[in-house]
C-alpha cells in the first residue's frame, strides 16, 4: 500500500476492524519510512454476472427473476422460501467460481432445474415446462420418461 504522504510502498498494519457490518475491513497503517500513520479500506470486490438471453441479447444476472419463476413453479408444494433462496445462492456461486463475467439463460435454467429435481420433481417438471417450452403432450410425456428412468 502506497503511503499518501511520501509514496512508499511499504507499511505496517497497526489496526483492523470490520465497518458497515462486516462488509468492508478498516486497516489503520504506519508508513515503515516516514512513520505516518493512515487509513485503507478493504472491500471485496464484486464483479456483475452478465446474463447472455435467448436473443442474445445481455443484462445483469437478476436473482429476484429466478426466484419469482422458481416460486411460480413450487406454488403449492412443499418447498420453503429458504430452500429456494438457499438454491440460488448455490447457483450464483457456481457461477462466480467459473470465472465467466457472462453466462447463458440456457445455462442458470439447466443448473436451476438440477437443483428443483433434488428438491421437488413436481416443481421440476413445471419449471422445465417454461423452461424447455414443451410444444405438446409428447415432450412433456417424455421429459417424465426421463425423471421415471432417473429412479
Amino acid at each position: 500500500m502506497k503511503c499518501p504522504f511520501c509514496g512508499y510502498e511499504e507499511s505496517r498494519v497497526i489496526d483492523s476492524r470490520p465497518t458497515d457490518e462486516g462488509e468492508r475491513i478498516r486497516r489503520r497503517r504506519e508508513c515503515l519510512k516516514c512513520q505516518k500513520r493512515f487509513t485503507t479500506y478493504e472491500v471485496i470486490e464484486s464483479l456483475p454476472i452478465i446474463v447472455i438471453k435467448k436473443d442474445k441479447s445481455r443484462e445483469v444476472f437478476n436473482r429476484e427473476k429466478l426466484l419469482n419463476g422458481l416460486l411460480r413453479a413450487c406454488e403449492k408444494r412443499p418447498v420453503s422460501l429458504e430452500s429456494l433462496e438457499h438454491m440460488i445462492d448455490e447457483i450464483e456461486t457456481v457461477i462466480q467460481n467459473s470465472l465467466d463475467r457472462e453466462v447463458t439463460s440456457e445455462k442458470i435454467g439447466e443448473l436451476a432445474m438440477d437443483k428443483l429435481r433434488q428438491i421437488d420433481e413436481v416443481a421440476y417438471v413445471r419449471f422445465a415446462s417454461v423452461y424447455r417450452q414443451f410444444k405438446d403432450i409428447t415432450t412433456f410425456k417424455e421429459e417424465l420418461n426421463k425423471l421415471l428412468e432417473e429412479k
